[in-house]
């Protein structure tokens, strides 16, 4: 049996004329001889009435501490919500489906409120729905644990599901429905001349959304890339091909060049970020001092990315919301840090960097003659970054998107 399994976010659902959309497309895809297995978002967006968002904001108005338990419970919702109404419509369009929650899926999580991971699926409801001729519509973004406590899978939940089911259904691809064409080199809403990308591999998909793109989780691309199976990104409202995800080459033809011989992907970017500096050098005492402040931060529960650590200074980064508890607990065990605040980090990302000789003086050029100071850098195998003011981002990105002719076909 061919699958495929289509995921619609929450602008794809948001009301019943975007929703027609999605049943034309669902009707188009069996035509062509393919089952589907679709996965929903919520609908809508923040401050719609079923939105995530704004079921958490019911629950805070209320109390803003509830329990995570409790948060997932009505987190949950949205989806169910989406789902069901969905499912109504296709069938009122002549496409009979049938709704599953996120249990009734088999999808089993291992437990952790608000960012779960799944652990395994049983998938005998969506294909006992399959061999029925039915679509199965399947709420994302949840599960539940062997215990019977409902999770949710963090930010970008439902790309994972979608991502897991094709996995677990042996599904030929999976489709991310979105409000974009696909993976554009750069965000077209700050490079004029951003191209969409026909093709891109797996491991540079991951780096970019790792470092700021939000079109699809880097999670979900792990998944499929364990198994091989292609992701495909496109748009709701276009009949655009959108942008292919995978490393099998065969049947692509020209994306075969594309993939294998395109030196940067993308260039992207995370605001909102603050950097810390410690200067160690006047200490009495130094030894195990980067132990002490790593895990004194571990142990209050902050996330530190960039980190840089040289015989008197240690830097690293946290989100601009981090910066004030962050600071106290150094203070704490004796420490002056320094705090740069509204920082923003740029990066150049492209799988066939490896090896290549002066792509960082290229990347240095850019920002130079822009006249952009570097705060930090670092690097990958797929990835360079620097560490910018926030003022100069959208300057550093269009500087680095000309610099490796991007906007060039």
């Amino acid at each position: 049996m061919k699958i495929t399994v289509q995921k619609f976010g929450g602008s794809s659902l948001a009301n019943s004329e975007q929703r027609d959309r999605v049943c034309h497309l669902v009707k188009k895809t069996l035509a062509s001889g393919s089952s589907v297995v679709i996965v929903v978002s919520a609908m809508g967006r923040r401050q719609d009435p079923y939105a995530t968002d704004t079921l958490i904001q019911l629950v805070k108005d209320v109390n803003p501490h509830v329990s995570p338990r409790e948060m997932d419970i009505i987190m949950s919702c949205g989806e169910i919500v989406s789902g069901v109404v969905l499912t109504a419509q296709l069938n009122s369009a002549g496409i009979p489906a049938r709704f599953l929650t996120g249990e009734q899926a088999g999808i089993v999580t291992d437990g952790v409120f608000n960012n779960a991971h799944i652990q395994y699926i049983n998938p005998r409801n969506v294909i006992a729905c399959l061999e029925e001729g039915l679509v199965p519509v399947v709420a994302g973004f949840q599960g539940k644990a062997e215990n019977g406590e409902w999770t949710t899978l963090g930010r970008g939940g439902s790309d994972t599901t979608a991502s897991a089911l094709g996995v677990a259904l042996h599904a030929e691809v999976i489709e991310i429905f979105t409000d974009v064409e696909g993976i554009m080199t750069a965000d077209p809403r700050i490079v004029d001349n951003a191209r969409l990308l026909d093709a891109i591999t797996y491991n540079e998909i991951c780096q970019l959304a790792r470092d700021g793109a939000k079109v699809i989780h880097p999670r979900a691309v792990e998944i499929a890339m364990q198994s091989g199976v292609p992701l495909r990104v496109r748009s709701t409202f276009s009949d655009s091909a959108g942008t292919l995800i995978t490393n099998q080459h065969q049947g692509l033809q020209e994306s075969v060049r594309i993939i294998r011989d395109r030196l940067i992907a993308g260039i992207t970017y995370t605001s909102n970020i603050a950097q810390i500096k410690i200067n160690i050098s006047g200490l009495k005492e130094k030894k195990g001092i980067e132990l002490k402040v790593f895990q004194t931060l571990a142990e209050q529960g902050i996330s530190i990315d960039f980190i840089s650590v040289q015989p008197d200074l240690i830097m690293f980064t946290i989100p601009t919301d981090d910066s004030a508890p962050t600071v106290n607990v150094l203070k704490n065990i004796g420490l002056d840090p320094d705090v740069e605040m509204r920082c923003a980090k740029v990066a150049v990302v492209g799988a066939a960097m490896t090896g290549i000789p002066g792509v960082m003086a290229r990347v240095v050029e850019a920002l130079t003659d822009n006249n952009i100071p570097i705060l930090q850098s670092g690097d990958s195998y797929t990835n360079i970054w620097c560490l910018v003011k926030s003022e100069h981002m959208e300057r550093a990105v269009k500087a680095l998107h000309d610099k490796f002719e991007l906007g060039n076909s």
